[in-house]
């Protein structure tokens, strides 16, 4: 009988997971424009795919490499799977994209191309054309004589064919870069009657072919989009009298070079033209993809703000952490208990106020962090270059091998190192990627280590939209040992020990392998044992066989993967005792936590890294054991949480067929929505609004207050009524004098108080008699209290 491969492969599982992605631009529940930027996402991951896995994939089949992969397959059936599922998406794709457009019609929103101008359309496309795009176009003319040019990795080109009509044997060829940084890829037209429309920049080129190519007696212009994907794989040589820096910039440069391996083509191009451009490319059949009319759809990501608010995902306000105030020391509350912080839930700006606090802090001797990806723009970086300024030592471990950020990285390890930081480009033969601050300060005769442990980057902007979490702590159990790893970073050859932490390449592997032979001696002495492991990518294949012999030991396994994953869940043995799921939602899943059920005494962790080889054998990653409750059980609520989503969650089978996990159809449940509803039910306090409805002041203070996600309690004091106690308590609240809450405008306090000198009691009485006299709006949160004019002035009492 034939062995069942009790693996699924990595690329095909990877695929799966972008199915995902097209699965919610499909959705008719998610937000027109939201289904459009699900498009963009799809195309982009796409393309990041083939720049390195299939890039890969085609070497090993260039090499012959006749090694079996991970799920059973040789490297030549592996790629040709990968270009029958890559089309077939391709085509869902399209047919998605033509169906959203359609119902972007139906809510007078239109995209046109060049055949559906109107003639006022048409002068505005000219003028657009001639001041914004002509200037940024170098048409080429191509011909069997010459060289063919340097098509750039994931541009999107016009293949021109130029002809007459009346003599069509009479033909050129030309070609046209679409710009994708001097001028936006979408064009919005004057609106009409209520309908607005919008056009591709390729189309905006294709009109106006005639005036591109004036010098030729040409009259019938065809254009094609093609695009070709690169290798991206790094070449770093090993020149030991370079720097790693100036090595990086070099492969950086030759990546840009890399071998094609992918075309994707207009499939109505005409044969003669794809030929042409095949046969002078030299491109292997293999690598050939058919497509739509556009190309780089990834730009969808970013499509004009043009929709209703109900295009669009309602905005869930990021609730800042109850014991986190605005202008209290965040160090001083992490000297009394640690803290988590959950994004995109809270807010990040925490962590920004932590490193500011730490620069002008007089006692904060030290800062440590550890950089893999971030803002364009980094508020991390300039707080940093700020404690820099202050006089403190700061020690940046910056990965330079971030694939895709690469350059960035270089930028910013220059300017931290121009500026007097401690840079430290990586470690030799590792990948730096645990997420890890470090602040040293002096404490009475001696110093305190603090630090921040977490599973995403220190990047603001993905801070938004990326499901991560964080710890904050001063517990000398963490913090000595993230003071010990910075250490380590410093001399590389001083490896110590960890007694807390968990790091690879050192210990995570076999310390993880150790809690699941617990949980296996826990269920084979008939307790229950389990697990429930939370991460992106499940594929390593020794942590995947670990799994398979809990299951068939009795341990129950609860799995959410968002990405990648191997195992094969519904074999004889382990389907008992295994259960997966993916969710795909507004946000992206990115944060990894590992329960353990510990005979009782559960073990939870969070960590920066998936159970993938490269994480656990080439980088330096970080687990971090949780030791304070109330953290855990916030841990824990998310995890039970997703387990009971049924409307965004999908179950991972043998089949990779995601379909939809519809259990528990009474109720509904949105894991994202409803952790959301818990931290904020956790975190914010009621914010209680004198409110007046009449009032423009006081509709802006309620509008504020709805717009940011706070609780509120409304109170129509006008009338309902307002007691002396409840003015009383808005004295106390505000710290304002009774006088200074009159209204002295009103006709009756210049008719029967103005000039009288009254005592805060006799105000209250007055007030509570007239409330009209009562200023607007008075926002009350817990102990503070606040008049709200502007509706700003409520951040001072969050």
């Amino acid at each position: 009988m034939k062995k069942i491969n009790p693996f699924i492969n990595r690329e095909m599982s990877w695929l799966s997971f972008n199915a995902r992605v097209l699965q919610e631009a499909e959705d008719p529940s998610v937000p027109l424009f939201e289904r459009i930027r699900f498009v963009g996402i799809f195309s982009n991951n796409l393309d990041e795919f083939f720049r390195v896995r299939v890039a890969s994939v085609r070497r090993m089949v260039d090499f012959e490499d006749d090694e079996t992969l991970i799920g059973g397959i040789k490297a030549d059936a592996l790629h040709e799977q990968i270009m029958e599922t890559v089309v077939d998406h391709q085509r869902r794709s399209q047919e998605i994209f033509r169906k959203i457009m359609k119902e972007m019609e139906r809510e007078n929103i239109f995209m046109v191309d060049e055949k559906d101008l109107a003639p006022e359309q048409i002068v505005f496309v000219k003028n657009y054309f001639k001041e914004k795009v002509l200037p940024n176009l170098i048409p080429i003319m191509l011909s069997k004589e010459h060289k063919f040019p340097y098509l750039r990795d994931r541009s999107v080109y016009l293949a021109i064919k130029l002809s007459m009509k009346e003599r069509p044997e009479k033909f050129a060829y030309a070609l046209i870069r679409v710009p994708n940084i001097s001028v936006p890829r979408f064009l919005v037209l004057p609106e009409k009657d209520g309908k607005k429309y919008v056009m591709m920049l390729d189309d905006v080129i294709r009109y106006s072919l005639p005036d591109i190519f004036p010098l030729f007696n040409y009259d019938h212009f065809e254009a094609y989009t093609v695009k070709v994907t690169r290798d991206a794989e790094l070449d770093i040589d090993d020149d030991i009298s370079k720097s790693f820096v100036e090595k990086m910039e070099a492969s950086l440069k030759r990546r840009k070079v890399g071998t094609p391996v992918r075309l994707l083509y207009d499939k109505e191009i005409p044969e003669d033209l794809l030929g042409f451009i095949i046969k002078k490319m030299k491109l292997d059949p293999d690598n050939q993809v058919p497509g739509g009319k556009y190309h780089n759809h990834k730009d969808f990501m970013d499509f004009p703000e043009i929709g209703q608010p109900h295009h669009y995902y309602k905005r869930l306000t990021p609730i800042r952490h109850k014991e986190l105030k605005q202008h209290e020391s965040i160090l001083k509350k992490l000297r009394r208990k640690d803290i988590m912080l959950h994004y995109p839930y809270q807010s990040f700006s925490h962590f920004l106020d932590l490193l500011r606090e730490a620069a002008i802090d007089p006692k904060v001797k030290e800062i440590g962090i550890t950089i893999y990806r971030v803002a364009n723009a980094s508020r991390v970086v300039n707080a940093l270059l700020n404690a820099i300024r202050n006089g403190k030592k700061v020690t940046v471990v910056i990965e330079l091998q971030a694939r895709f950020d690469e350059e960035a990285n270089i930028y910013w390890s220059n300017k931290l190192q121009d500026e007097g930081a401690h840079v430290i480009n990586g470690i030799p033969g590792l990948k730096v990627h645990s997420k890890l601050a470090w602040i040293k300060r002096k404490e009475k005769n001696s110093l305190r280590n603090y630090a921040y442990v977490g599973t995403g980057n220190f990047h603001e902007g993905t801070a938004r939209v990326y499901g991560d979490d964080g710890l904050l702590t001063a517990d000398p159990r963490i913090a000595d040992e993230v003071a010990k790893l910075f250490s380590f970073f410093k001399q590389t050859y001083r490896v110590a020990t960890y007694k807390h932490l968990i790091v690879s390449p050192f210990s995570m592997r076999s310390f993880f392998e150790e809690m699941i032979d617990r949980e296996i001696a826990i269920a084979k002495s008939g307790r229950r044992g389990y697990m429930l492991l939370k991460m992106n990518s499940l594929i390593d294949p020794d942590m995947m066989n670990k799994i398979y012999e809990a299951a068939r030991a009795g341990v129950k396994i609860r799995l959410i993967v968002r990405g990648i994953f191997g195992l094969k869940t519904e074999m004889e043995g382990v389907r008992e005792n295994i259960e997966a799921i993916s969710i795909v939602d507004k946000y992206l899943e990115h944060s990894r936590i590992f329960l353990f059920g510990n005979g009782g005494d559960d073990r939870i962790f969070i960590s920066s890294a998936d159970w993938m080889p490269r994480n656990l054998n080439r980088r330096i990653e970080v687990a971090c054991p949780i030791y304070n409750e109330d953290l855990k059980a916030e841990l824990r609520e998310m995890l039970k949480i997703q387990l009971q989503d049924n409307t965004k969650s999908r179950i991972l089978d043998n089949e990779l067929s995601n379909t939809y996990n519809r259990q528990h159809l009474d109720k509904r449940f949105r894991s994202q929505e409803d952790y959301y509803q818990y931290i904020k039910e956790k975190h914010q306090l009621t914010m209680k609004i004198y409110h007046n409805p009449r009032c423009s002041k006081s509709r802006a203070g309620l509008k504020y207050l709805e717009e940011n996600g706070y609780k509120i309690d409304v109170k129509n004091y006008l009338k309902d009524g307002i007691t002396p106690d409840e003015i009383k308590e808005i004295m106390n609240k505000t710290g304002m004098p009774a006088i200074d809450l009159v209204r002295t405008h009103e006709d009756l306090y210049k008719k029967e108080y103005k000039g009288k000198e009254l005592s805060d009691d006799e105000w209250v009485e007055i007030l509570a008699a007239h409330p009209k006299l009562l200023q607007r709006p008075i926002v009350i949160n817990g102990k503070k209290g606040i008049l709200a004019q502007p509706p700003e002035q409520i951040e001072k009492i969050r």
